[in-house]
């Protein structure tokens, strides 16, 4: 048996739910979402951790910002903590998709093919939908990054930060991490208060962190100049990225330069007591590990020829992505799809060289810049899918 839709959503986090929300305003469009309701950040994303974007930046976009954090404030009827926990907003995510996505299906989609004047996509269960336009919407989850050298190691012995919902399981342990951004440096707070021995290693010659942007806005409308509300990257260049359509147009090489220096490796200024008693290898990169002849630790070898034993790394190293990762491609879909690396070459609407298929977040950054990386992108990126499916109808 067939189903069919006018648009398919696959994920059910930010972007998703933001998409469904959208979309579902539309009159006559017939809408299904698929997925976990915020699954990455349940499960992929340790207890305990705090949101580095600040509250004006972490709304979810909905048409007529009626499901902002203030209104899940009103309805929770309790203060929310600033940062904002992860469990928090996780709730409130949750409750986001209860009024925007009442009917979303829990199912996984396994594949998704072209066909004519749509897609047919079969769910885990063998169910076969059938849609005018597919919206990708999955999260990073297959994306992260994991040094080509420490292949083939166990789980037990190296890991990524996105593996772990629960860090307090290494207490007592021996840990690295490697990495000068959020995640590492906040897994390693985690880590070290859960009573893990922690040791962070930077390749860089020092860790930035983030604490010009709280003293500027105390200034007021000088502040407000210098950096954006969707608040990715540093003063100016906030104001740049945050306008996709603008940035979109400038030349490459100077899109791809401020890209990289809107999410160079950093950290909240809150985070630096939390370290003050943590180790960090300044100037270094792992570059080998080899598990203990006694087994259960790993020698970890740097740059520049030192070693440390521990009995687990954590690599907090970011994520590269790759929509060839995704495992529900069809290998002759994912041809068709024009591509710079791994990700998709899209147009207006976040549409790819395929007519009717879409790929919000991460995967649009190469496209639209750096801020389709973070929950304050749903802002334009939903409403640019939107305007482009309202004028298809």
């Amino acid at each position: 048996m067939q189903k069919r839709t006018d648009v398919v959503i696959i994920g059910a986090g930010p972007y998703g739910l933001s998409a469904a929300a959208h979309l579902g305003a539309i009159g006559g469009l017939d809408v299904k979402v698929f997925g976990e309701p915020m699954e990455f950040w349940r499960n992929n994303m340790p207890a305990g951790m705090l949101l580095r974007s600040p509250w004006e930046a972490s709304h979810i976009a909905d048409p007529g910002n009626k499901l902002s954090l203030e209104s899940y404030l009103a309805v929770r009827k309790k203060p929310i903590s600033r940062p904002i926990p992860l469990e928090t907003f996780v709730e409130y995510g949750q409750w986001f998709q209860k009024q925007a996505a009442p009917e979303l299906d829990r199912r996984k989609i396994s594949r998704v093919e072209s066909e004519a004047n749509g897609f047919r996509l079969t769910v885990q269960d063998g169910e076969v939908v059938t849609a005018r336009r597919v919206v990708v919407a999955t999260g990073i989850a297959p994306f992260a990054r994991r040094p080509a050298e420490f292949a083939g190691l166990p789980d037990s012995l190296v890991s990524h930060a996105c593996d772990h919902s629960k860090l307090a399981k290494f207490n007592g342990k021996r840990v690295a991490v490697v990495g000068a951004g959020q995640s590492a440096l906040e897994s390693a707070a985690i880590l070290h208060e859960s009573g893990a021995k922690v040791e962070i290693i930077v390749r860089e010659p020092h860790i930035r962190w983030l604490k010009w942007r709280s003293k500027l806005f105390r200034l007021g409308v000088i502040g407000r100049i210098l950096y954006s509300p969707r608040d990715v990257g540093p003063a100016g260049i906030s104001q740049l990225v945050a306008r996709p359509d603008l940035f979109c147009k400038l030349p490459r090489g100077f899109q791809d330069k401020v890209g990289r220096r809107a999410i160079k490796p950093a950290g909240s200024a809150w985070l630096m007591d939390r370290l003050k008693d943590v180790p960090v290898r300044m100037g270094r990169h792992a570059k080998s590990g080899t598990p203990t002849p006694a087994g259960g630790g790993l020698r970890l070898t740097l740059d520049d020829g030192s070693d440390m034993t521990v009995d687990h790394v954590l690599f907090g190293t970011g994520y590269q992505i790759d929509i060839a990762k995704y495992p529900f491609l069809d290998a002759k879909l994912l041809e068709q799809i024009s591509r710079f690396g791994g990700y998709p070459r899209l147009g207006p609407g976040l549409e790819s060289s395929v007519p009717g298929l879409h790929f919000l977040g991460a995967p649009a950054a190469w496209s639209f810049g750096p801020v389709a990386r973070f929950v304050s992108g749903t802002y334009y990126c939903v409403q640019a899918l939107t305007d482009r499916i309202a004028k298809a109808q």
